[in-house]
């Protein structure tokens, strides 16, 4: 560190988007590029070898992923915070997975490049992230269909469809019956717009009552939820949530 400055790796295999991550980080004092690296070898000897506080990494180059990196150093002492910059949308659940702050897509410019930094920076978790960036992506239709982004495609979610909401870091995933998708909206925007038989059932998750098979106490007059979908899928329900919830249901 450099007084307060956060060291920063980039890590992106094309020179363009490695100038270009160098021009947006140079308007914010509080970051100082210290290092490069134009693929996934590079990268882990640099980090393996320095103590860096933020890694800017790509998703696809030569000899391994932004994936895989991201693994590599996700359980070592003093692990970077990690914002993944890529063209390929494709890839943010799997991002999410290996506990990147955030998800950005290409291109990008310094007010949202600014957003994840401040995300990163401040140490918040995903329980803790809930107040979204401005809003991204199309606004959802009349039906209250959700929109999720598939490559160049948008698929509308039917609001019935889905079983609960999770938090992500200011944004969400949603949980269906055979799969789990990322939303570019954050659980409190999920919240005002899945009105009806969702609940608000913890910080972390927001629940299609609907879909609720089974409830069974917890640890200190807690709930847990156990859902309809052939998993099983168990969700918490915090202790003040479950008073609220039991009055709902009339228990």
């Amino acid at each position: 560190m450099i007084g307060m400055r956060a060291h920063c790796l980039i890590v992106d295999d094309e020179a363009p988007a490695r100038e270009e991550l160098r021009y947006l980080l140079g308007t914010f004092e509080h970051v100082q590029v210290v290092g490069e690296a134009t693929n996934a070898e590079e990268a882990l000897v640099l980090l393996r070898s320095l103590h860096y506080d933020l890694v800017l990494l790509d998703i696809k180059m030569p000899g391994g992923t932004g994936l895989e990196v991201a693994e590599a150093v996700r359980h070592s002492p003093n692990a970077p915070k990690v914002i993944f910059t890529t063209a390929y949308p494709d890839y943010a659940v799997d991002a999410f997975d290996v506990d990147a702050v955030d998800y950005l897509v290409k291109p990008f410019d310094a007010e949202r490049l600014g957003r994840a930094l401040d995300r990163a920076l401040s140490g918040g978790t995903a329980d803790e992230i809930e107040q979204p960036p401005a809003p991204r992506g199309p606004a959802l239709d009349p039906l209250g269909r959700i929109p999720v982004q598939q490559g160049d495609r948008t698929v509308l979610v039917d609001a019935s469809a889905i079983l609960y909401a999770s938090a992500a870091r200011g944004y969400s995933y949603l949980q269906l019956a055979g799969e789990r998708v990322l939303v570019s909206l954050s659980l409190n925007e999920l919240e005002r717009r899945l009105t009806g038989h969702f609940f608000r059932t913890h910080r972390s998750y927001l629940v299609n009552l609907n879909h609720v098979r089974e409830l069974r106490p917890d640890f200190n007059g807690a709930l847990v939820l156990v859902m309809d979908d052939r998993r099983r899928s168990r969700v918490e329900v915090s202790r003040r949530h479950a008073r609220e919830l039991r009055r709902l249901l009339g228990l």
